[in-house]
């Protein structure tokens, strides 16, 4: 898959980390419904950009 289909993979992340707390865990009234989505969601991204970015290589100007 190309890189770019990864980025856009984060981005839906980053926009399902807006919609699901206020459209499906609306009604949970407990802080942690939404926290553990996001927890969730934020080491999700973090993954993602470790696959994204393990082909990067440090170039050097030397």
């Amino acid at each position: 898959m190309k890189r770019s289909k990864w980025i856009w993979l984060v981005w839906a992340v980053v926009l399902l980390s807006y919609l699901v707390p206020y459209t499906l865990l609306s009604g949970v009234t407990l802080w942690y419904g939404s926290f553990l989505f996001w927890a969730v969601a934020g080491l999700a991204v973090i993954a993602l950009n470790v696959f994204i970015t393990k082909d990067f290589e440090e170039h050097s100007n030397d």
